[in-house]
């Protein structure tokens, strides 16, 4: 009990001490708690969603997804004959069934031609409208449509886009471009995560959808009284064969699930990486701070020693402290992880994705969770400081507080940090040497992890050396308040290293980011520029498949001299070893795409690829099954016959573009695949005539207005395009890593706060001989300034040696260009001196403030 009361004494008469380490703790069980509460109301929202939508037994194609439609080759939906429907309706125990048609390979647009799908992401329903529909839907304005000149428009893309009714807007298929008139606005009656969906009238949604009447995509069929879902499902399977897909309402709702399931983990754990590093982090915040305090309050520990008090209660004083501060900080950061979640929740709001606080999802094991962490990462970082004032001696009451630094734990630190480091160092070569990016990514992991740590642990031997340098650089044009700021930097190096550690850990993971994207950049343009030998290439930004008509329009452009066709399939390969691949990749081409991209070939000639019955595969596909040029392969494709390809070229199985493709004509899969089942082009490249590619890209726009879909682009366009979603994703992580970065300043600022309370009485002596209140203030933050440009050096260096044996393993698989953005680098090291100055504003302005006679009397 003693031993508590002592502690409650303490942590409170030191609250203002605490609040920057609690604020820590709060801000990494935030993004904890933020993210768990955010990802399981995304998981509730979808719940609901899918089971509101999906009725008792769902009857669909075959080749369908068990989560929804899989567009076959030609853009248009695997459908089931209308016949089917009336086989359903006379199964036992059906009450009502009902065909509909949907896509979500469509482009929709306004009069404007431009764009309503959304932003965010999801996609782009046009369906028919129907009795499952009309559970989750409420038309609150019109009516639904009921001929071809009508649609209707759910109630956020209405608003989003100011589509009123009469508003005229093309819904472009695979089959062709159908115009309708608005005739009614429909509002969900549960949230809609971010889908846009237009309704038509069944028959007209044939047509546009499929291109023909007497189909569906679907049978949904619903229950009789007292018939389970299971049971109906036999019972419907039982009539129709096994040559249809037939799920469950669960079913279908799992496969739903299951398709948005791997875009919520890789957020989930992506966030949670980021709240460790915060965590990490912290840790030296917390460890920073109970060191300092111990090391204040030497004289009454040793006070404490000389009445009575054992190591074991003294340990014990200091870590009922850090638990009452875990604690106090992860409470805090429960509540401010909802708020957090519901700003999650707004922002996706913002960029399409609406999701409904009604949904608000807190489990139990949430909040469970975040206390967890935040006490027991608090308890541990206060370990050491806690075992470190158990050895204070009775004696020290009789000294100044504060203790000498123990020279040869130093010599011990620096020891084993030089071996980690050094191990760290080695893992780092053996993965920029590895012959395989698999091998090569294990060793980078370990080098990544032991250099860290290493850098951690040998922080304060570096902090002696480079606070030199700097202060030889940077403060002694500032004369005696320079130097006075120098040797506070290094009056404790441990201190200052684990003060810039905090902040070299975020920096690291910005450098080697930055050095991984730059490079990945400048070789993606390097490899453009060598293997691609055309002017223009025209592809669907979201994937949609490139219409006959868009591709009569493009090759009927002024200015364009030819236009190569692109497509892929899928296909068996039976290859001369008597192994069969299946549904593996095959590209069918024109024959002018030997000159549009410029592969490189091992053996044989890749125009040689493009004769009839003939293909080219690459070179591990040909090591793996012994294949040579020559040798014949049976190939049996996807909607087709089965046919034997002789290999008239071996590629290289490197490279930026189209790395692992194998190629034959358009020709030859003409020959096996019947014409109406032949895939539309996935992308096409345009050439320009001999002095007129301006003319022709101007002209390619034109030719393509209509169809809105579809991107012109030239080799500049697509390295502008490749370089801003590189760089949206690292803006991303940028964002995420911000909060580490966050937490390590309120590190600077609570080290510098607690040096200054440590330094009172000298600060009141300072004073007294003449050292002005503007003078004392910059003192602290050049002392703030160059511990933060410390940390900024090591984590720069650091993450610049990450990113460049990142772009090693990079070059394996053709990214041979290192980049190292410079202007970034050099940005980050300013912006760390201006870090330096904000973290030391509130402490230099509490230092001003001292009286001078009350700060000389300090004990």
């Amino acid at each position: 009990m003693t031993v508590l009361k002592t502690s409650m004494r303490n942590f409170f008469a030191h609250k203002g001490r605490m609040a920057l380490s609690a604020v820590a703790v709060l801000l990494s069980v935030a993004f904890v708690c933020g993210t768990l509460v955010f990802t399981d109301t995304m998981n509730t929202t979808f719940d609901k969603l899918f089971a509101a939508t999906s009725s008792d037994v769902t009857v669909s194609n075959k080749d369908a997804s068990d989560g929804g439609e899989t567009t076959s080759g030609n853009g248009r939906p695997p459908v089931i004959p209308a016949s089917v429907l009336d086989e359903v309706k006379a199964v036992k125990g059906v009450e009502s069934a009902e065909g509909t048609v949907f896509s979500t390979s469509v482009t929709v647009v306004d009069g404007d031609k431009d764009n309503l799908s959304p932003t965010s992401g999801g996609p782009t329903i046009v369906g028919s409208w129907n009795d499952v529909d009309a559970r989750t839907m409420e038309i609150t304005s019109g009516a639904a449509p009921e001929d071809a000149g009508q649609i209707m428009v759910d109630a956020d893309t209405a608003d989003k886009h100011d589509l009123k009714l009469g508003d005229e807007i093309d819904v472009i298929s695979a089959v062709g471009t159908h115009t309708a008139k608005i005739s009614g606005i429909a509002d969900f009656t549960v949230t809609n995560p971010g889908a846009a969906i237009f309704y038509m009238d069944t028959k007209t949604a044939q047509q546009t959808l499929v291109g023909e009447g007497g189909v569906y995509t679907n049978v949904n069929v619903t229950a009789a009284a007292g018939v389970s879902d299971e049971q109906l499902k036999k019972n419907v399977t039982a009539e129709l064969g096994g040559g249809y897909k037939v799920l469950t309402a669960e079913e279908t709702a799992e496969a739903n699930q299951e398709s948005v399931g791997d875009f919520m983990n890789v957020m989930k754990y992506a966030m949670l990486g980021f709240a460790g590093i915060a965590f990490l982090v912290g840790i030296f915040l917390i460890i920073n701070t109970f060191s300092m305090l111990v090391a204040q309050r030497t004289r009454e520990i040793g006070l404490m020693r000389a009445i009575g008090s054992s190591r074991k209660q003294v340990n014990r004083s200091v870590l009922v402290e850090a638990l009452l501060l875990g604690f106090f900080g992860s409470v805090l950061g429960v509540g401010a992880g909802v708020g957090l979640a519901i700003g999650l929740m707004k922002l996706m709001g913002l960029m399409g994705m609406e999701l409904s606080t009604n949904d608000l999802t807190v489990a139990w094991t949430t909040p469970a969770l975040g206390l967890l962490l935040g006490v027991v990462v608090t308890v541990l970082a206060a370990y050491l400081p806690a075992r470190r004032a158990g050895k204070i001696s009775p004696m020290a009451a009789l000294r100044d507080a504060g203790t000498p630094a123990d020279a040869r734990a130093g010599w011990m630190r620096g020891g084993i940090g030089l071996l980690l480091t050094g191990a760290g160092g080695a893992a780092l070569y053996l993965a920029g040497t590895a012959d395989k990016a698999t091998d090569g990514s294990l060793w980078l992991g370990l080098g990544v992890v032991l250099s860290l740590i290493g850098f951690v642990v040998i922080g304060p031997v570096l902090a002696s050396g480079m606070v030199r340098v700097l202060g030889a650089i940077l403060l002694r044009a500032f004369g005696p308040v320079g130097r006075m700021a120098e040797r506070n930097a290094l009056r404790n190096p441990r201190r200052t290293g684990a003060t810039g550690a905090a902040l070299m850990i975020g920096l690291a993971l910005v450098a080697c980011l930055s050095v991984v994207g730059s490079s990945m950049v400048a070789s993606a343009g390097e490899e453009l520029d060598k293997a691609v030998g055309t002017d223009f290439i025209i592809q669907g930004d979201q994937g949609q498949l490139i219409t006959p008509e868009a591709v009569e329009a493009v090759k009927t452009a002024p200015g364009v001299e030819r236009v190569t066709r692109y497509k892929w399939t899928e296909a068996d390969f039976t290859t001369p070893d008597g192994k069969t691949t299946d549904e593996t990749a095959i590209t069918a081409a024109d024959p002018t795409y030997a000159t549009d991209l410029r592969v490189e070939t091992v053996a044989g000639k890749l125009a040689d690829a493009y004769r009839p019955d003939s293909m080219s595969v690459h070179e591990d596909f040909a090591k793996d099954h012994d294949v040579r040029v020559g040798s014949r392969i049976e190939v049996a494709f996807k909607d087709g016959t089965t046919g034997s390809l002789t290999v008239r070229a071996i590629t290289s199985s490197e490279g930026v573009v189209d790395a692992g493709a194998m190629y034959t004509s358009i020709d030859t899969l003409a020959t096996y695949v019947p014409a109406d089942r032949m895939p539309l082009d996935q992308m096409l490249f345009a050439s320009a005539k001999d002095g007129q590619k301006d003319a022709a890209y101007t002209g390619l726009k034109d030719a393509l207005h209509d169809n809105p879909q579809y991107k012109v682009r030239d080799q500049t366009d697509y390295k502008e395009a490749l370089k801003d979603q590189i760089g949206q994703l690292l803006n991303m992580i940028y964002g995420l890593l911000a909060l580490a970065i966050v937490v390590a300043i309120l590190g600077v600022v609570n080290t510098l706060a607690l040096s200054v309370v440590e330094r009172t009485r000298e600060i009141g002596l300072m004073r007294a001989i003449g050292l002005s209140r503007r003078q004392l203030r910059r003192m602290i933050r050049l002392e703030s300034v160059v511990i933060a440009l410390f940390g900024a050096l090591l984590g720069l260096g650091l993450g610049m040696g990450w990113g460049a044996t990142a772009q090693q393993l990079l070059a394996l698989e053709g990214l041979k260009v290192l980049d190292i953005p410079w202007p970034t680098i050099i940005g980050v090291f300013i912006g760390s001196a201006f870090v330096g100055l904000f973290a030391a504003l509130v402490p230099a302005f509490r230092a001003g403030r001292m009286n001078v006679l009350n700060a000389i009397a300090t004990e």
